[in-house]
Parts: C-alpha cells; sequence; structure tokens
C-alpha cells in the first residue's frame, strides 16, 4: 500500500472523520503514534492503515484491497 492509497482508503471509509482520525487518534499498536506521526515516522502505510482499521473496528471485509484506482482504460 502505498502512502496514496492510504489516504484514499482512510478518506472513503471514514469521510468527514478522516482528518481527525489521522491526526489525533492515538493508536496502541503504533506506539502511541496517530497515523499522522506514524506516516512521518516512516512506519508502511499499510501497518498504519490496519492499525487504524483495528481501532475503529472496521471489519476485515473492508479492511483489504482498499485505497487503489481503478485501471485505465484503454
Amino acid at each position: 500500500m502505498r502512502r496514496s492509497e492510504f489516504l484514499r482508503a482512510v478518506q472513503d471509509e471514514f469521510h468527514g472523520r478522516a482528518p481527525s482520525l489521522l491526526s489525533d487518534l492515538v493508536l496502541s499498536a503504533l506506539s502511541g503514534r496517530t497515523a499522522a506521526e506514524a506516516l512521518d515516522a516512516g512506519v508502511p502505510p499499510k501497518q498504519i492503515w490496519l492499525a487504524l482499521c483495528a481501532e475503529m473496528d472496521v471489519p476485515e471485509s473492508r479492511r483489504h484491497g482498499v485505497g487503489r484506482l481503478e485501471p485505465r482504460k484503454r
């Protein structure tokens, strides 16, 4: 998962709450950092996404393969 895919997935899942969750929610799975702090520290976006999903009780079915753009039509 790339950083852009992570940010798109957070926005798609949490809508208007996304900015607040990224900057305010402290995640114990990320050593007490917020998602934004973890990104800045170089933690892989997929690890952050999974920690955020676990904390927010996102169903497993919505955790994998998100954030990707649809392939371009040729």
